[in-house]
């Protein structure tokens, strides 16, 4: 038996992890919404699979993560999100052993090869994912620059606005929203929102009065 925590708050992302790990009925699947509840459910069980996507958790940064990690060295940790920068993925993989890694468009194979790995305690890292962290990073690259609507948005995302809430006030659809924030992301070469606003507060867009972390 295997207890699996899902932290991954995009709905249908999580229900296809869950019927994936509930194939053996012995397993225990847990739900974490956030970084409190996810340390709360290790406190009751420090052998679990973490399968976390942490571009849409409350993490600050990947070192509070790390910190988390070591704090729970029982656990294991399946890294699953749409996309990664190769500056986080490289630190994941070398400077912890716990963690595996996957995109959510890997084939399935690779995705039940990486739960069955993080259950036994070892290292699972996809193609795609090393690829990327073999890319040799170079020291004068510039993020590209966002458009006046991504700029915009970036405002909203430094005032502790949701997607949804985002999508409301612009009169746009949850999926443009969306769309423009993974382009925010990976335009700053970032993960989070947390990151973002640090980024954005750094340049100078926004007036650290205003701003929400």
């Amino acid at each position: 038996m295997t207890s699996y925590i899902l932290a991954d708050n995009q709905d249908l992302t999580r229900f296809a992890l869950e019927c994936i790990v509930r194939q053996d009925e012995r397993n225990t699947v847990r739900r974490a919404t956030d970084r409190g509840s996810l340390l709360a459910l290790l406190k009751e069980a420090e052998n679990s699979v973490v399968v976390l996507d942490y571009t849409l958790f409350d993490f600050t940064d990947e070192s509070q993560l790390l910190v988390m990690s070591e704090r729970f060295a029982m656990a294991s940790w399946l890294l699953i999100s749409d996309e990664l920068t190769e500056g986080f993925l490289r630190r994941m993989v070398y400077l912890s052993h716990a963690f595996s890694i996957v995109f959510k468009d890997s084939p399935l194979r690779d995705i039940r090869e990486a739960l069955r790995a993080a259950a036994q305690g070892k290292r699972y890292v996809c193609q795609r994912a090393m690829e990327q962290i073999l890319v040799q990073p170079r020291e004068d690259e510039r993020p590209d620059v966002l458009t006046a609507t991504e700029m915009e948005i970036v405002r909203c995302i430094a005032r502790g606005m949701s997607t949804k809430e985002i999508a409301t006030e612009r009169y746009s659809s949850f999926h443009t929203i969306a769309t423009h924030r993974k382009n925010i992301f990976r335009k700053l070469k970032v993960n989070t929102a947390h990151e973002v606003i640090k980024y954005a507060l750094r340049a100078g867009w926004v007036d650290p009065s205003d701003f929400y972390i």
